[in-house]
C-alpha cells in the first residue's frame, strides 16, 4: 500500500470515528421510572369526595401512608437518566402524588409535589406548602438529603427497588 492508501485509510478511519461518537450520543442514554408512574386520568378519576376505595381502584397501592390531621396517600415517582449505558443514572426528577383524606375517608384534596428552587411546590395549586409535619416529610420523599431525612430517603430508594 503507498503512502497515499495509508493517508486515505488514516482519514477514513478518522471520520469514521468521529460519526460514530455522535450517534451514540443520541442512541445510547435511558431514561429509568421508578416506583408510581404519575397518569393525569387516573388522577381525575378520583376527585375530592371519592373514597379510599376509589383511590385505591384508580391509583393503585400507594407508595407509602402517613397520617396528620387525617390519612394521606404517597404516590412516589423517580425519573433518572444516564447518558450512556456504564455510568450510574442520575435522579433528575421526583414527585409525590399526596391524596389527602378527611376525618370521613373521603378525598379532602390532592396534590402533587415537586422540588422547584430548592422548594417543595405543589403543581395542582401552584403553591408551596407553609409548614408542619407533612411538608417536612415531604421534604425527606422528595430530596432523600441526610440525616433523619436520609432515613428517609433510603427508605424511599427500599421502597422503589433499592435504587
Amino acid at each position: 500500500m503507498g503512502m497515499m492508501g495509508k493517508a486515505a485509510m488514516l482519514a477514513f478511519g478518522v471520520s469514521l470515528g468521529l460519526s460514530g461518537c455522535t450517534t451514540s450520543n443520541m442512541g445510547i442514554g435511558e431514561t429509568i421510572y421508578n416506583g408510581y408512574v404519575l397518569d393525569k386520568d387516573s388522577l381525575d378519576l378520583i376527585p375530592e369526595g371519592s373514597s379510599r376505595e376509589q383511590v385505591l381502584l384508580s391509583m393503585g397501592t400507594p407508595s407509602t401512608t402517613a397520617t396528620f390531621d387525617g390519612e394521606v396517600f404517597y404516590y412516589i415517582s423517580q425519573k433518572r437518566e444516564r447518558p450512556v449505558a456504564f455510568m450510574k443514572p442520575k435522579l433528575v426528577e421526583q414527585t409525590v402524588v399526596a391524596i389527602y383524606f378527611n376525618k370521613e375517608g373521603t378525598v379532602a384534596r390532592r396534590a402533587i409535589y415537586t422540588m422547584q428552587d430548592g422548594k417543595v411546590f405543589d403543581t395542582i395549586s401552584r403553591t408551596t406548602p407553609t409548614g408542619g409535619k407533612d411538608l417536612t416529610f415531604l421534604q425527606q420523599l422528595l430530596t432523600g438529603g441526610g440525616g433523619a431525612a436520609g432515613a428517609a430517603g433510603s427508605a424511599v430508594r427500599n421502597l422503589l427497588g433499592g435504587q
